[in-house]
């Protein structure tokens, strides 16, 4: 799971995805599309990874599909989802 969880993590775009569902709230498709500039396709995709790595949950809400964190993620998953948001976080502090 380590090896999937982190391969899930490594790309941009899925790691901006966690970055915003980390606030604990459950965001809409369109919202995670506004915010990383990606297309529907695009962000469907990489949603796609994150639930397949068991990070995300999603539930369908009419014509869209709402992502939050997988309450359930084990401990050590979430130990590990955790040090990434916090590197690419103090990352982003630094190069800016």
């Amino acid at each position: 799971m380590p090896i999937a969880l982190l391969s899930a993590l490594a790309e941009p775009t899925r790691l901006g995805a966690m970055q915003i569902l980390a606030d604990g709230q459950e965001h809409c498709v369109c919202q995670l599309m506004a915010r990383l500039d990606a297309s529907q396709s695009r962000m469907s995709r990489h949603m796609q990874t994150l639930k397949q790595a068991g990070l995300v949950v999603d539930r369908r809400d009419a014509q869209w599909v709402r992502y939050r964190l997988n309450p359930d993620l084990p401990g050590p998953a979430r130990a590990i989802l955790d040090a990434v948001l916090a590197a690419a976080a103090t990352e982003q502090r630094t190069a800016a």
